[in-house]
């Protein structure tokens, strides 16, 4: 991996006690996943915005001092309307080094969940796309499908 891509190791449940999460980082992302299936956003077409057009994950930047987990709560929030217990987190890491640390969790939830689904104001579309299908995708942000298989990749290894 590249030191851009460059990330410490998994998290275990006890995520909100690590030292890592105090530390500065510029955003969150999750890839929240049910019954083989992963939620994604279609981003806007807009040139002015980093990788327009692609299938995303939920997430996005920091707000004032919060924590990478109440980051990626809030964005998914706003972005698909899904209120989640911090609890379904079951996987994270920190990605890139110094100014540049993003951070990258993996969540399950309930078929029932996504019913719920409201896009917010920014994409174009949601979709619950199998998970090989995102990871091989040609027009999904290809940093989010090397860190999603670095979490499955971990979990095959554990």
């Amino acid at each position: 991996m590249t030191g851009s891509s460059r990330y410490t190791g998994g998290m275990s449940r006890d995520y909100a006690q690590l030292p890592e999460m105090n530390m500065p980082f510029e955003g969150a992302k999750i890839a929240l996943l049910c019954e083989g299936c992963v939620l994604l956003l279609l981003r806007d077409d807009d040139p002015a915005i980093p990788d327009p057009g692609l299938w995303d994950l939920p997430g996005g930047g920091r707000e004032g001092a919060e924590s990478p987990v109440a980051c990626v709560l809030r964005e998914t929030r706003e972005e698909v309307g899904l209120l989640l217990d911090p609890r379904m987190i079951c996987w994270g890491r920190r990605f890139g080094v110094g100014a540049a640390v993003t951070w990258f969790f993996v969540g399950n939830v309930a078929p029932g969940q996504l019913a719920q689904v409201v896009l917010g104001d920014e994409g174009q579309d949601w979709a619950l796309m199998p998970v090989e299908e995102f990871l091989n995708h040609p027009k999904a942000v290809s940093r989010f499908q090397e860190r999603l298989r670095a979490y499955l990749e971990s979990r095959c290894r554990s």
